[in-house]
Order: C-alpha cells, then sequence, then structure tokens
C-alpha cells in the first residue's frame, strides 16, 4: 500500500479491501491508527450556546492602551480575533502596537512581540508607563519592569522563521508551558509575507493564507488576542490599499485602518471588517 493509495482513497475503504491481503492485520493496525490521529485532529462540533458560552466566559477585551480606541471598539482588542491594522508608514501603527503592549502587559498577562523591521523600542515602552501612570517614580519603575517582563520581543525577518515560532507557540501553550500569554504581535506582517508574493505564483499565496489560518486558530483555541500590521500600496486612480491583496482581506476577523493629520496631530481609525461594526464607523483621537 502506497502513501498515494492514503491520498486518493477513502481510509474507511481502504481498511475494507485490505481483508483479502496476506498482511491483514498489520494493515489493519497501521490504517487505525492513522485514522485515530485524523480524527483527533478533527475540531469537535459546537453548537451555538457552545460558541456563545466560549464568547462570554473566555473571549475578553483587552486594552490598546488608549481609551478613545477601546471605547470605539466596545472595549478593545477581542480575545480570539486576529486584528489587522493597516495605515502607512507615517499613521502610528507600531505606536499603537507598544501601547496596547504595554497596557496588556502591566495589568493582563504576557505579550508576544514579533519583530521584523527593528521597530520595538524599550525607550518607548518606558515612556507609554510613564505617561500612563499617575505614579511616583520608584512605582513607575517597578511598573516598567513588570511590563518588561511581561513582554518577550521576537526579530523575525522571514516568513518561514514566523511558521517556526508559531508551531513553538502552540506547542508550548498546548504543553501550559506559556498559559499566561494573553496577545500576539506582529508588527509587520507585510514585510514577510510580501517578499513570497512576487512571480505570481500560486505557492506564495498558498504560504500567506496558512499563516493567516494558524494565527487564526491560534487566537480562538488559546483565547489569544493577536495584532497584526499591515502597509499601504498604491492602488488605481492613485488611489492607495492595503498590502497583501484580495486574498489575505477575508482573513482577519477585523481590519482597522489608521490614518493620521500631521497638521492638526489627529489619529483616525475607521472600520474596513468586523464582525459587529458598520464599515466606515471611525473615530479621531491623539496618540500619545
Amino acid at each position: 500500500m502506497t502513501i498515494e493509495d492514503f491520498l486518493l482513497h477513502d481510509l474507511y475503504a481502504l481498511l475494507i479491501s485490505t481483508e483479502q491481503h496476506h498482511n491483514f492485520e498489520r494493515l489493519k493496525e497501521g490504517i487505525t491508527q492513522v485514522l485515530t490521529i485524523i480524527n483527533k485532529k478533527h475540531q469537535p462540533w459546537l453548537s451555538g450556546q457552545d460558541l456563545l458560552d466560549d464568547a462570554l466566559q473566555n473571549k475578553h477585551f483587552l486594552p490598546t492602551g488608549c481609551r478613545s480606541i477601546d471605547a470605539f471598539l466596545h472595549g478593545g482588542l477581542r480575545e480570539g480575533y486576529l486584528t489587522e491594522l493597516v495605515g502607512t508608514s507615517s499613521s502610528g501603527k507600531t505606536q499603537i502596537c507598544l501601547q496596547a503592549a504595554s497596557a496588556v502587559a502591566k495589568s493582563w498577562g504576557k505579550v508576544v512581540f514579533l519583530d521584523s523591521g527593528n521597530s520595538f523600542s524599550p525607550k518607548r515602552v518606558a515612556q507609554i508607563v510613564n505617561q500612563t501612570s499617575d505614579l511616583s517614580s520608584y512605582e513607575v519603575d517597578e511598573a516598567f519592569q513588570q511590563v518588561m517582563n511581561n513582554i518577550v520581543c521576537l526579530s523575525v525577518f522571514d516568513i518561514f522563521t514566523l511558521f517556526e515560532v508559531i508551531h513553538q507557540l502552540k506547542h508550548n501553550l498546548r504543553s501550559q508551558i506559556d498559559q499566561h500569554i494573553r496577545m500576539l504581535i506582529i508588527d509587520s506582517i507585510s514585510s514577510l509575507i510580501t517578499p513570497i508574493l512576487g512571480g505570481g505564483g500560486a505557492h506564495g499565496h498558498a504560504l500567506m493564507v496558512s499563516v493567516g489560518f494558524l494565527l487564526k486558530r491560534l487566537a480562538h483555541e488559546h483565547d489569544i488576542s493577536i495584532l497584526v500590521t499591515n502597509h499601504m500600496v498604491a492602488g488605481e486612480r492613485g488611489t492607495s490599499k492595503p498590502a497583501l491583496g484580495v486574498s489575505w482581506r477575508s482573513i482577519p476577523h477585523v481590519r482597522l485602518l489608521l490614518s493620521r493629520d500631521h497638521i492638526r496631530n489627529i489619529s483616525c481609525m475607521s472600520i474596513l471588517r468586523h464582525p459587529h461594526m458598520a464599515t466606515g464607523d471611525r473615530v479621531e483621537f491623539e496618540l500619545q
């Protein structure tokens, strides 16, 4: 029996067909083991009530570090969701990532920050903690130490390293090695995916979709809020559009467009995609 048989035929039909083979018992045992592994990989079917109970009990909102954004998003960044933050290079995407990491690490638990462009700045985190704390200098230092101890920053410069990190993180969470992780931030995911999309081949798009669904599964199964950033590219008639194309557009649960008026020093966030909010809804706020 070849690998092709396992790929092209129904395994239960194969199990019946092996009864006439001289190695019937060994083949039956092997196919049974394969079926057992496959069945264990299947997600259990959930009723609507099961999903509602899971959302209410396990999928909390985590703060972004900006009260205006949290109010706009009805609580902040939802656990179990993959949230994408889209904007130009000067729109403040990294600033929001650092604010969210600081806020979650201060009061909620651990944050894994995957840095693809040397954007993580401990000095900026210290400033954020200082600005958001009405504490003495000693208490601010303690708060900063707690925040930094709860942020794990890893440099990731290609998609294959990203796959490795995701699988290691999934293993650690299942083994309860990192059970206190509440948020995963990837700044930016587009810089990791864009290099593999050239040439028009299907391989790069398949890898991109695989990363997206791995992240969504990780978020849902382990009640983690995942925040990724994406840059803008030229669109039709001189307009700008999010990078990564149509194949990526439907993957994140939430897509947020960030822009900034540098003259007024005002930022704007608008909804591109959201399960419970209308596309085009927007809020203005001041970034710290």
